[in-house]
């Protein structure tokens, strides 16, 4: 990522770093996450009414996601789509591949996914889809043939006479005995022994992964969501963020780039900051922010800021904006659980989430509220479309998972045309977002309010400077809290205008010029962005 010059400072800021210049498209877009299973199941075709979510499906509900046209706005408007795994796979979560060049039998074939892609270029989404180097599944012919120590393909996996323990080791069981009738070894495997690791310090699968990406790229994939990266190659009993995996992916990241132009990669890195920026950008070309995440519900849900501005100054100095920002994922309980499924502090949440730096993901169905709790599939259960008990809209058969009992109140049918809606609070970040490039690649200083529950930050890019204030609180703010208007640059008699929620916005006044209220009352879980001259 090329990166000039050195940030202007424009108010008295706890975190500096380079700025972002020549933007990809990736910086400008918003993502939704899709579980193709989940979304919708397509209503003609040979797959139609089988209660499993295809790609079908997910193409007759593009126009929900993007219409393509931007003088609607009753669409969502995201502009890019991640695919959880669609490759064949044995497992309803597809995390498991037997096939790394075609499309499961359960969602399509290779010509559906054809006609996808087709379709989001159409109304300008850019699709990525979930890459997973770490391992296949054991079903693959690859670990199938090399359970024979005389196959080309033996050296393809990690085995072990005995199983390696020792200080750092995983704390859970990552060596199998299920091959020891045929090798006589032990294999690893760190996330079950269905999924054995391929060992990537050999040319076999490391070219077999450059192929993959290949075959997706020229069939018109924009980029990969690479899977559980930090675990992709061992050292000893050192099992993750090992150099050798950051190396590795350094040279995949390199292909992929060769083989087209704009390809982007983002990465799964469960970690702290500290250990996900080693990745970014030569390594990946993003990576998921999970202490951001993390310090949002925090935040929220004790109503103070702190935690927030902390995580905020820390990745845009790790990142300066290439970071990828979510408030939940597959992997988690759902927001809604996480924040008590109080609807104003989801609408918080994602009012942090979508005028912060970074490249936001939305998990499907965290726009209208979904719950949902661990175990896995039920927080991966059917987008709420209707509020039909048995299906939500999902299918007309039996879905593959029970809906949420909440479908009632919780779907996009009772939410797409109230303008009170979580929906359509989305929606207007969103356009928000994508109106002001200050938002979506703009420089990033926090300003201090000198109240906890108040969380503010100024976003620029050329010329443009807006003032995000955010009261994470349940109370309303009216004294306490202030900004100092001569850091800003903004003098007494400046107007200042409010483009983001209905507010009063006064210039600063001389006597509070370092103590300037540009807002009179903060309501309850509000932000607010103010144009700042």
């Amino acid at each position: 990522m090329t990166r000039t010059g050195i940030c202007a400072a424009i108010v008295a800021a706890t975190a500096t770093s380079p700025c972002l210049a020549g933007p990809e498209w990736w910086h400008e877009a918003v993502f939704y996450e899709v579980f193709v299973r989940s979304f919708a199941d397509s209503q003609t075709g040979p797959l139609a009414g089988d209660g499993v979510g295809d790609i079908r499906g997910l193409i007759d509900k593009l126009d929900y996601l993007n219409d393509g046209d931007p003088g609607t706005d009753d669409d969502l408007g995201v502009t890019a789509l991640w695919l959880m795994p669609v490759f064949q796979s044995p497992s309803y979560h597809g995390y498991d591949v037997v096939d790394y060049e075609k499309i499961d039998d359960e969602y399509g074939d290779n010509a559906v996914f054809a006609e996808l892609l087709d379709a989001c270029e159409d109304r300008g989404i850019r699709v990525i889809v979930d890459m997973i180097p770490n391992h296949c599944s054991w079903q693959h012919h690859w670990f199938k043939e090399a359970r024979d120590p005389a196959s080309p393909r033996h050296d393809w996996f990690v085995w072990e006479d005995e199983p390696l323990t020792g200080e750092g080791a995983p704390n859970h069981s990552v060596w199998h005995d299920e091959a020891i009738g045929t090798t006589g070894k032990y294999y690893y495997g760190f996330f079950w022994h269905g999924m054995p690791d391929l060992d990537l310090r050999e040319p076999g699968p490391t070219l077999a992964m450059y192929d993959a990406a290949r075959h997706w790229i020229e069939m018109g994939v924009d980029g990969f969501r690479l899977d559980a990266v930090k675990h992709l190659i061992e050292d000893g009993v050192v099992f993750e963020n090992t150099d050798e995996t950051i190396a590795w992916l350094e040279k995949y990241n390199t292909h992929v780039h060769d083989v087209g132009e704009g390809v982007f990669t983002v990465g799964e890195v469960w970690d702290t900051t500290e250990q996900v920026k080693r990745y970014v950008p030569d390594g990946l070309d993003s990576a998921f922010e999970f202490s951001t995440c993390f310090a949002i519900e925090k935040g929220i849900n004790e109503s103070d800021a702190a935690h927030i501005r902390a995580a905020l100054d820390e990745a845009w100095v790790a990142y300066a904006g290439d970071q990828s920002t979510f408030i939940g994922n597959h992997d988690m309980d759902r927001l809604a659980n996480r924040l008590g499924g109080d609807r104003a502090r989801m609408a918080c949440a994602a009012t942090v989430l979508l005028t912060t730096p970074g490249v936001p993901f939305i998990y499907y169905g965290e726009e209208i509220g979904m719950q949902g709790a661990k175990p896995d599939p039920d927080i991966r259960t059917p987008m709420q479309w209707s509020d039909d008990p048995a299906t939500g809209g999902f299918t007309t058969g039996e879905p593959w998972r029970a809906v949420n009992a909440d479908v009632s109140q919780v779907n996009v049918a009772a939410q797409e045309t109230s303008s009170d809606s979580l929906l359509s609070h989305y929606r207007k970040l969103i356009r928000l977002r994508g109106e002001h490039a200050a938002l979506s690649v703009g420089d990033y200083e926090s300003v201090d309010t000198g109240d906890e529950r108040v969380l503010a930050f100024v976003r620029s890019r050329q010329g443009e400077r807006l003032l995000v204030v955010v009261n994470i609180s349940g109370d309303a703010v009216t004294g306490g809290w202030g900004v100092d208007a001569g850091a800003l640059g903004v003098g007494p008699d400046a107007q200042p205008e409010e483009i983001l929620n209905t507010a009063t916005v006064t210039a600063p006044g001389i006597a509070d010029q370092t103590d300037w209220r540009p807002l009179g009352t903060l309501a309850p879980r509000t932000g607010y962005v103010v144009r700042l001259p």
